[in-house]
């Protein structure tokens, strides 16, 4: 009698909404802003979107920050899936840097000519390495759970760790390398087949529920 084929993942990893901290163009890293307007008005056209396309998740799992959770809560809200707050999906902690605007940040702080991934954010926040590696283990944690349909609702820096992790992509100096844009409320589709270890990626930076997300 042949076994029943092992069930693949289905992964879909979005960014929040738009937040007070990117209209105000501050480095936001873990300090904790709320969304916009607008984030909620992106939040609920994903939403409906997804509604509309019969898109359904049995469970979102979202970084504790105000502008995840609550774009994670408008979304489980429509579509009936309950959320589970994870702190490895936070934002990364950058520092000295936290809440200042970018002007601040070029106009108070010196910046070496060369960065290694192992160097600090911010004087003593989260470099790439180490990033990459709690993005590690957070997908090492995802693949751990029951085979499903999950929605995770996280942060532009951590997602980019994630996709490198995914594609084993280590971070490199300088800031160099490969970067995957998500756009506010902006998902990657992804398919992982644990019996093969294979990964498909179906969708990049989709937002087209909002269009000029950023």
């Amino acid at each position: 009698m042949n076994e029943p084929r092992p069930q693949p993942f289905f992964i879909t990893a979005m960014r929040h909404g738009e937040s007070v901290g990117n209209v105000e163009s501050r480095w936001q890293g873990q300090a904790d802003y709320p969304l916009t307007d607008t984030g909620r008005a992106q939040a609920r056209e994903l939403a409906s979107r997804w509604k509309k396309e019969s898109v359904k998740f049995d469970l979102v799992i979202s970084s504790p920050l105000m502008r995840a959770s609550e774009t994670a809560r408008i979304i489980a809200n429509k579509l009936g899936v309950e959320v589970e707050l994870d702190p490895l999906w936070i934002e990364r902690d950058s520092g000295e840097f936290s809440g200042l605007t970018s002007n601040e940040v070029r106009q108070n702080f010196q910046h070496p000519p060369f960065i290694t991934p192992y160097d600090p954010v911010g004087v003593d926040g989260e470099g790439d390495w180490e990033l990459f590696l709690r993005a590690g283990q957070a997908l090492q944690n995802l693949i751990q759970r029951e085979p499903g349909r999950y929605l995770i609702v996280s942060h532009g820096g951590l997602l980019n760790q994630f996709m490198h992790a995914i594609l084993g992509v280590a971070p490199q100096a300088n800031n160099a390398g490969t970067r995957f844009r998500f756009g506010n409320t902006a998902f990657a589709r992804l398919m992982y087949f644990p019996h093969q270890h294979r990964w498909t990626i179906e969708k990049l930076n989709d937002h087209g529920h909002w269009q000029d997300a950023e």
